[in-house]
């Protein structure tokens, strides 16, 4: 599990699972460009990420909904880099909503984000990845697209066509050596906590037996550096090298996936 000196791009790097990723990595001897939508965060962990070492991390700001934002965003990191070597993508959104009434607003901007952002991201990587014929690509699924989610319906329909990318992604892409995977987590984050605080007393109630209950290892969401971050390294490393087109819950036993 060694990514001493790997070239990474991390999206989503400015908080939660993404900027320990980015921590991770760096801390693993990696050099990194963190890109976020928010700057000044973004910079921040990219910064204490380098104080700390070994490696280095940089940040980009980036609109991952748009091709021609990704496109030159991965172009400018791969010439910073000097290289490519793995893409973990953990930017998202998440909507809370109901089947009858969700907006189309809410449902275009899910889309937008979680399924065009990673077609994109994931196609900007490729290009880069496939000429050296080897390369890992760590998408962001979730259990909400493996099971009905009647408070999130884009959401939950969002992270399943993901699920589906990632899966075609990896079947298309292999004879190339460019892996495509997908991490299921159940990570405490400021997301997930923004999620908890709109909710009112019965929801968080019926959250905790929907969520909560079913983590064997605690009933609680895991911590994104101790649980998540040695994950990410061994996906993007060549230990993993023989693993492609799955989906990996990283949840303390939350979902099953067959």
């Amino acid at each position: 599990m060694d990514i001493s000196d790997y070239k990474i791009i991390v999206t989503g790097g400015a908080s939660g699972m993404g900027a320990a990723t980015v921590r991770t990595y760096v801390a693993a001897g990696a050099d990194v460009v963190s890109m976020d939508v928010s700057e000044e965060a973004g910079r921040r962990v990219a910064a204490d990420a380098t104080e700390n070492g070994p490696g280095t991390a940089t940040f980009m700001t980036v609109d991952i909904s748009d091709k021609e934002s990704v496109d030159s965003a991965f172009d400018q990191a791969v010439i910073k880099l000097g290289g490519l070597d793995a893409v973990a993508h953990p930017a998202a959104i998440q909507r809370s909503g109901d089947a009858a009434n969700v907006t189309v607003a809410d449902w275009d901007a899910m889309f937008a984000v979680d399924v065009r952002g990673t077609m994109l991201v994931n196609q900007a990587a490729y290009r880069h990845m496939a000429p050296q014929r080897r390369g890992s690509i760590i998408n962001f699924g979730s259990i909400s697209g493996l099971r009905p989610e009647p408070v999130a319906p884009a959401y939950s329909a969002a992270k399943g066509a993901v699920h589906s990318w990632t899966r075609t992604a990896a079947a298309a892409w292999g004879n190339d050596g460019v892996r495509v995977n997908a991490i299921l987590p159940a990570i405490a984050t400021p997301m997930y906590d923004a999620a908890i605080a709109r909710l009112d007393e019965a929801g968080r109630t019926a959250n905790f037996w929907q969520n909560e209950q079913s983590i064997a290892l605690g009933q609680k969401y895991g911590d994104p550096d101790r649980d998540l971050g040695p994950v990410m390294v061994f996906l993007a490393s060549e230990s993993s090298r023989f693993i492609t087109g799955q989906l990996l819950p990283v949840d303390g036993g939350q979902a099953s996936v067959r």
